[in-house]
């Protein structure tokens, strides 16, 4: 008998390195960290109609977007014309945006990063794609699903100490070739506020891509955001002069 306790003890330490078990010790910021990358690439390129609906209404418009590593990013409205030239730019944790309608720049405190953008339901980190979710959050993998045929791996992210954070807990599905399925973002409480969720999930910029992203409110699902891309460029590098105030005043030189 205690031959055979010490022979299953041996075989479950084993398998705890055993990738695609149950214990195995994988790196959970390092799954955050690597399915960040994947979703935001080198430097991208993108197109993304945002369409914000309500019961009573819908608008959409036309963004064209860039993004650098996990931390830069400049979005711009191209349409419609009466929103044509609004815009935002993300540099680290500094965030400014730009109004052509009274030709202003205005830089945001932190408490701004957290307000929704364009009054949809993408916050200005969210639409950023920013790395808060990374760096300013501790990780556990808090078990496993399957999405058309592949391993989903459930993190639980929980604010670090004094952590600049809004959220007091954010969940993520994450498939095991790195492509973020969904986001739940809750409150102190512990209360689900809002959810975002990929779909259409096919190639594009030359990898496997969710097309359509949608945000969610939790107490009132009929109200929503839907961000759909119309093309996507995954690319090594974008130069460092992009990503100024300068552009964020006068984009259509990177058009």
């Amino acid at each position: 008998m205690i031959k055979r306790v010490i022979i299953v003890l041996c075989l479950s330490v084993l398998l705890s390195f055993v990738p695609g078990t149950p214990g195995h010790a994988l790196d959970p910021k390092a799954l955050v960290e690597a399915a960040q990358n994947y979703w935001r690439g080198k430097a991208s390129v993108a197109v993304v109609r945002m369409t914000v609906h309500r019961p009573d209404w819908e608008r959409s418009m036309t963004i064209k977007a860039w993004t650098k590593g996990i931390a830069d990013s400049i979005f711009v409205i191209i349409a419609p014309p009466k929103d044509k030239g609004n815009g935002t730019l993300k540099k680290a944790r500094q965030m400014w945006m730009f109004n052509p309608k009274v030709n202003r720049v205005m830089k945001l405190p932190p408490s701004m990063m957290s307000q929704a953008w364009q009054g949809s339901d993408f916050s200005n980190n969210d639409l950023s794609k920013t790395d808060s979710v990374v760096v300013d959050y501790l990780h556990t993998i808090t078990g496993t699903e399957t999405h058309q045929g592949k391993k989903v791996f459930l993190v639980k992210a929980l604010p670090k100490p004094d952590a600049p954070v809004v959220w007091g807990m954010i969940r993520l599905k994450i498939r095991e070739d790195h492509i973020l399925l969904s986001q739940e973002y809750y409150d102190e409480d512990m209360v689900l506020v809002k959810a975002m969720t990929g779909s259409e999930i096919q190639m594009l910029g030359g990898r496997i891509f969710p097309k359509v992203w949608k945000m969610q409110k939790a107490e009132r699902p009929e109200e929503y955001t839907l961000l759909t891309y119309e093309s996507l460029e995954f690319k090594d590098d974008l130069p460092e002069r992009l990503f100024t105030v300068s552009t964020l005043k006068n984009p259509d030189r990177w058009r």
